[in-house]
This record gives C-alpha cells, structure tokens and sequence, in this order.
C-alpha cells in the first residue's frame, strides 16, 4: 500500500495559483519581447510620415524633428518641462514651425 495522500482542497488550490502565476508571468516576459522588437523597428520614426525623425536645439532641450514632414514630437517629460517652465507654451513652440 501507498502512503501518499490524497491531495487536500488548499493544496490543490495552491498549485492552481502557482501555475496562473507562471503563465502570468510566461505572458509578461512575452510582451516584453514584442515591446523590444517594435521599439527596435519604430525607433526615432516619425509616428505621422514613417520617415526618419533627427533631434534639434529648442531652448535647454532637444526634441524630436521629422526630416521629411518636420512634424515635432515631444516625449512627456519633455512637455512638462515646457509647460512647467514657460509662460505662454504655445508661443515658445511657435519657432519650431517655422522653416
């Protein structure tokens, strides 16, 4: 005879979370993958056109230029620190468009 034991109704409960847990974290690990492979594609591609995007001189930062549509994209940190710092934002961005 055996003397192993019929697994209890905690026990079982306990290896169901375990095994979502894996699988959770299996679809994490993925993700993350997926995120590395388009980020290397779409890196400094200009979200509107596809072309390349260069960097360019705007007060104490640099930001993100198309040099095809000359589209200008701010990262977040970016806009906050104009919002934060300049008065009338609308106006500082005005030179940007201008070619």
């Amino acid at each position: 005879m055996s003397d192993l034991k019929k697994p209890s109704g905690a026990e079982d409960e306990y290896f169901a979370r375990e095994e979502i847990k894996r699988k959770e974290q299996a679809k994490i690990k993925l993700s993350h993958q997926e995120r590395e492979k388009l980020k290397q594609l779409h890196w400094m591609r200009c979200p509107k056109c596809g072309h390349t995007m260069g960097e360019i001189a705007f007060r104490d930062m640099l930001v993100d230029r198309c040099t095809e549509c000359k589209g200008v994209f701010f990262d977040a940190p970016e806009l906050e620190h104009f919002a934060g710092r300049l008065g009338n934002v609308l106006t500082a961005l005005q030179g940007l468009f201008k070619e």
